[in-house]
């Protein structure tokens, strides 16, 4: 299996990525294909596909701050099972931002995620299934993954500005003792991670307001 960087819209890997994101994901959670274009040419944004005999089997997203000294993971998906295809994104990717990190000169606290709550709002993921959402919330909370204690929205990446719910803003702590998070944090980080959408939809102002009161977000289990 290879692990592979896509950087470009042109190049050939990206449009069975990009389809693979479309079979699993809801359409407010995939940007369209064109307004790819920009981003992935960041090299801020590290986007990876694993590869069998010219296939895409699977796909990550990420990227580190190492002014917040946290990561980020966009999206892990898994396209095909029995593989080994999420342990193999999993390892790959930690040991990329241990070398982004190290570059910077900084040491990592942890990496965000938004993950689903199928408990909340019920989603297919395609009918593929190392993807179902049960089973991969039950899977990143054995990796460490914990929610923070806030209820959470986005904007969509479709661009009309939809607030998109049903899923929890979670944190995978370098310290397992880690109690919570400064909210000053949490708000700097969905401030400059959603500054690329210039459509936000007032339930994520209003949470965003509600992040200004608050010290400390605490960190609960999945």
């Amino acid at each position: 299996m290879d692990y592979y960087r896509i950087s470009s819209i042109q190049d050939p890997y990206f449009p069975q990525m990009h389809r693979l994101m479309q079979e699993v994901f809801p359409p407010e959670e995939v940007l369209e294909y064109s307004l790819w274009e920009e981003p992935i040419q960041d090299p801020g944004i590290h986007v990876y596909v694993a590869i069998v005999d010219g296939e895409v089997v699977g796909a990550t997203e990420y990227r580190y701050y190492p002014h917040f000294r946290t990561a980020m993971t966009d999206f892990t998906i898994i396209g095909k099972p029995g593989l080994g295809v999420g342990r193999f994104l999993l390892k790959k990717r930690e040991k990329d931002i241990q070398r982004l990190a190290s570059e910077s000169g900084t040491e990592p606290i942890g990496m965000f995620a938004e993950i689903y709550d199928p408990y909340e709002v019920e989603h297919t993921f395609g009918g593929v299934t190392p993807m179902n959402p049960y089973v991969r919330r039950e899977v990143l909370s054995h990796i460490g993954y914990r929610k923070l204690d806030f209820s959470y929205v986005h904007p969509s990446w479709d661009h009309l500005g939809e607030a998109v719910s049903g899923l929890n803003l979670s944190f995978l702590s370098a310290d397992d003792d880690l109690a919570g998070l400064p909210a000053e944090l949490v708000y700097n980080f969905l401030t400059e991670y959603y500054s690329a959408l210039p459509n936000k939809p007032q339930a994520w102002m209003d949470m965003m307001d509600g992040l200004k009161i608050k010290n400390e977000i605490a960190l609960l289990p999945l």
